[in-house]
């Protein structure tokens, strides 16, 4: 096989990715036109950890992070994107790990892009887990979002599971709407270091939607 096909190859394997609409968003029914992929949550997750490394001034290797979070979904192109709610972490981490060997060792031949994916994976180290925080964030910024264009109604959430979890039945009874639910939940899971804390903290006391002022003509 020649490095040009292998080039194509990966490239359209990963271009999947961009039909691959984000199954959390499907389970809570969000209602829109346009419902975020895979992709365009890479791409995402990538700048909201460019922004926060660059605001907060992290101590950590920010191109090591950049990678580890343009390759952290790779092996949704095989297994799909399977949630929290619908699977074990040990059963998907299993699919996965197999997936991304499988991707990396047949087509590229990248065993130094596989042990980073395996890195993020293992989450011990300090871009590790950066770059974790910052692919859980970037869901929560994104519910919000979607909350404040009134795209998910709790009236109808039939066969979704993620909505009788304890906790988030306990969160929507404390905070009232999905979206601060979503922010809560991410604060609550994950560990945010205060930084982090201080960004959903920001997005769930003050509208975001309509954060960019457009110029007027």
């Amino acid at each position: 096989m020649s490095k040009e096909e292998n080039v194509i190859k990966f490239y359209v394997l990963c271009n999947r990715l961009k039909n691959v609409i984000r199954t959390g968003w499907k389970d809570w029914h969000v209602k829109r036109e346009r419902i975020e992929s895979v992709a365009e949550h890479v791409y995402s997750v990538q700048m909201l950890a460019l922004a926060i490394y660059k605001e907060y001034q992290y101590n950590i290797d920010i191109t090591k992070v950049i990678m580890m979070l343009a390759i952290h979904e790779i092996g949704e192109t095989v297994i799909g994107d399977l949630t929290q709610f619908e699977i074990s972490k040990e059963e998907k981490e299993k699919l996965e790990h197999n997936a991304v060997h499988k991707i990396l060792n047949e087509v590229l031949d990248a065993k130094d892009i596989e042990d980073l994916f395996l890195e993020f994976d293992e989450g011990q180290t300090k871009e590790a887990i950066f770059a974790y925080h910052c692919d859980k964030l970037e869901w929560d910024l994104q519910a919000k979002l979607y909350g404040e264009e009134g795209c998910v109604d709790l009236t109808k959430q039939e066969g979704n599971k993620a909505f009788y979890d304890k906790n988030v039945q306990r969160l929507l009874k404390k905070e009232k709407t999905w979206e601060k639910m979503c922010l809560s939940f991410g604060q609550e899971r994950y560990n945010y270091d205060g930084n982090f804390k201080a960004i959903s903290n920001y997005a769930k006391n003050n509208s975001i939607i309509n954060i960019i002022k457009e110029k007027k003509k």
